[in-house]
C-alpha cells in the first residue's frame, strides 16, 4: 500500500465553514511542477556530479508533505463521533509553503509571548553586495561574519545616537536588543541573502538603583542612515579581506548546486540554448514615482532602509511585522502555469523599469529552489545585544513568562483518558507552540472544537496511521479509495535536454563568477 494514492470520499470533502479543512498540496500549481519536472531535473543534476543530499531530501520531503498517502492523524469529536484526518508534513524550512508559515506563525508568537517586551521597535533591512551574496548563502561562518558586521555596527550606532541624545559619558552606558531572520531570495526568487533586523528603537539605561528603564530614540535621520551604511561597509570589507577567496569550496565540490546558485544570484536562465542570458520578464508600464522621503541609504553595495517602525505595545501589529520578517519565500497566490508550460511569478509590486513578473522554465524554476535550500546548521534567526541567551541583563527587559498552554488545546489522545488507565499527556512544551493553537491564532479556526454546527464537542485523537496496513485500515475506515497522482503540466521531452553548464562557462562581460574573490572587483562592491 505504500505506492498507493487516494482519494477522499464525499463526507471527507463536506464544506466545513467553522474548522479546518484539510489541505490538498497536489492541486496547487507549485506542487504540480516540482512532481512533473523534479526527477527530470535531477537525472540531470546527476550528471553533472549530483545535488548535495540536503537538497534531495528537500524536495523528496516535499513530495510527501500534506498527502494522506504517506501517514496521517485521525481525530474524532468526543461528543457526537466526527471525524477528520490530518496529513502529516515535511518540516521543511526552505519553501513549503505550508511548513514554512507555520515557522512564520511560530516564531511570531513567540517573540511576541516572551520575548520582545512593550517598547519600540525597527526594522532594518540590510541589502549585501551582489558579488558576495552567492558565498555567503552556502558558507555559515561568513554568513556569520557578515551578520555580525552589520548587527554590531548597527547597536554601535544606536548606542552612539544615545549617547548624543541623553549626554551620556559612555556609549556602553546603553543596552539595545535586536533579532534578525535571514532571508534567501527577493520578491523574483533571486538567490539574496539579506537581513530583517528588528531592533529596539531605543535603549536602555540604568537609573539611580541599577534597574534597566527604556528610553525612547527619535527617528532616524537619512543622514544617520547613511551614517550606518558607512559603518557597516567599512565592517564588511574587513570581513572578505579576512575570508580571502569566497565559494571556491562549493564551486569544487558541489558543481551541480554551484551552477543553480551562480544562476539564481545572477538573476540568469541555466539551461538550454539562452544559458547565461537574463531571464524573461512580463512588461508592464512603470509605476509613479514616491515622493515620500524614506530614511534609506547605500554605500559601496550594502543598502539599509530603516523606514518601518511599530509601538511594542501594539502587540497585534507588532506580531503582523514579525510574520512579514519571517515570511515564506515563495506566495503561491502569484505563481502561475503558463499555456506553454513555462513558469510566471508575479511580483508583489512593478519594478522600476515596469516589470510586473518573471517567466522562467521549469527547469529553471526548479534550480532556483535548489539555490534557497539552506545548508544544515544554517540558523536563519539570529539574537543579538540583550535579546541573546548569554546577555546577563536580558531576565529584566524579556517579559516573564506566561501560563502553560492549555492541555486541551493541543488535541489530547483518546488513550489518556483516565478511564483508560494509561498516564495523561505530557504538557505542552514552551518552546514551540502546538498546531492547533497556531490555526486558530492566525485563520481563527477552532479546529479543537467540532466542525458540525450545533455541537461544540472537543476533538482528540484516536490514531496515527504511518504506513502499511495500519494506514490502509485507517483510509478505508474513512471510506477513501486509490486514484493516480496528478503529475502536472509537462513541456516536451525534447525541450528538457539541456546541461548544466553555468558552472563552467565564463563569465560575460560586466559579470563576475559568484564564486570569485570580491577583491577583484575593487573597494566598491556594487553590482557594476
Amino acid at each position: 500500500m505504500a505506492g498507493a494514492w487516494f482519494a477522499p470520499s464525499r463526507m471527507a470533502d463536506a464544506p466545513r465553514p467553522d474548522g479546518y479543512l484539510r489541505r490538498r498540496p497536489e492541486e496547487s500549481v507549485l506542487y504540480q511542477i516540482v512532481s512533473a519536472h523534479w526527477p527530470d531535473f535531477r537525472q540531470k543534476a546527476d550528471d553533472a556530479g549530483g545535488l548535495p543530499r540536503f537538497v534531495v531530501r528537500e524536495f523528496e520531503e516535499y513530495l510527501r508533505c500534506g498527502l494522506i498517502e504517506h501517514g496521517l492523524v485521525r481525530l474524532a469529536c468526543q461528543r457526537c463521533g466526527h471525524e477528520i484526518v490530518v496529513a502529516f508534513s515535511c518540516k521543511s524550512r526552505a519553501w513549503c509553503p505550508s511548513c514554512c508559515g507555520r515557522r512564520m506563525a511560530d516564531a511570531a508568537a513567540h517573540l511576541v509571548e516572551r520575548v520582545i517586551p512593550p517598547v519600540g521597535m525597527r526594522q532594518w533591512v540590510c541589502t549585501l553586495p551582489w558579488p558576495i551574496r552567492s558565498a555567503v548563502a552556502f558558507d555559515r561562518r561568513l554568513c556569520s561574519d557578515v551578520l555580525a558586521a552589520f548587527a554590531g555596527a548597527l547597536l554601535h550606532h544606536l548606542r552612539l545616537q544615545a549617547k548624543r541624545t541623553f549626554g551620556l559619558t559612555s556609549a556602553r552606558e546603553a543596552h539595545v536588543g535586536a533579532i534578525t531572520f535571514i532571508q534567501r531570495c527577493d520578491g523574483s526568487l533571486r538567490l539574496n541573502p539579506h537581513f530583517h533586523t528588528l531592533a529596539t528603537d531605543g535603549v536602555w539605561l540604568p537609573d539611580d538603583r541599577g534597574e534597566l528603564r527604556f528610553r525612547p530614540l527619535p527617528d532616524p535621520t537619512p543622514e544617520q542612515v547613511a551614517e550606518l551604511a558607512r559603518r557597516v561597509h567599512a565592517r564588511l570589507t574587513r570581513v572578505l579581506a579576512q575570508h580571502g577567496r569566497l565559494g571556491e569550496e562549493l564551486a569544487a565540490e558541489q558543481a551541480a548546486l554551484a551552477s543553480c546558485v551562480g544562476a539564481s544570484a545572477g538573476d540568469l536562465q541555466l539551461l538550454g540554448a539562452q544559458a547565461g542570458r537574463r531571464t524573461a520578464k512580463r512588461p508592464g508600464p512603470a509605476p509613479d514615482p514616491v515622493g515620500i522621503c524614506v530614511p534609506v541609504a547605500e554605500c559601496g553595495g550594502v543598502n539599509i532602509h530603516a523606514g518601518t517602525a511599530v509601538d511594542g505595545r501594539d502587540r497585534r501589529r507588532l506580531e503582523r511585522l514579525v510574520r512579514y520578517m519571517s515570511r515564506p519565500p515563495i506566495c503561491t497566490e502569484r505563481l502561475e502555469l503558463l499555456e506553454d508550460g513555462r513558469v510566471y511569478y508575479g511580483f508583489k509590486s512593478a519594478w522600476r523599469d515596469g516589470s510586473k513578473g518573471v517567466i522562467l522554465h521549469p527547469l529553471d524554476f526548479i534550480a532556483r529552489l535548489c539555490a534557497l535550500v539552506p545548508p544544515p546548521r544554517f540558523h536563519m534567526q539570529r539574537y543579538h545585544g540583550l535579546f541573546a541567551s548569554g546577555s546577563p541583563h536580558r531576565g529584566q527587559i524579556v517579559p516573564s513568562p506566561g501560563p502553560a498552554t492549555p492541555v486541551q488545546a493541543r488535541l489530547p489522545l483518546a488513550a489518556s483518558d483516565p478511564a483508560t488507565g494509561l498516564p495523561p499527556e505530557r504538557p505542552a512544551t514552551p518552546s514551540r507552540h502546538p498546531w492547533a493553537n497556531l490555526l486558530k491564532r492566525a485563520f481563527l479556526i477552532e479546529v479543537s472544537i467540532c466542525p458540525k454546527r450545533r455541537c461544540g464537542g472537543r476533538m482528540h485523537v484516536v490514531e496515527f496511521a504511518t504506513g502499511g496496513e495500519h494506514l490502509a485500515r485507517a483510509l478505508a475506515a474513512l471510506g477513501l479509495g486509490p486514484r493516480p497522482p496528478d503529475r502536472g503540466v509537462r513541456i516536451p521531452a525534447r525541450q528538457l535536454a539541456f546541461p548544466l553548464e553555468i558552472a563552467n562557462r565564463p563569465a560575460r562581460p560586466g559579470n563576475h563568477q559568484p564564486w570569485e574573490s570580491p577583491a577583484k572587483f575593487g573597494p566598491n562592491l556594487a553590482r557594476p
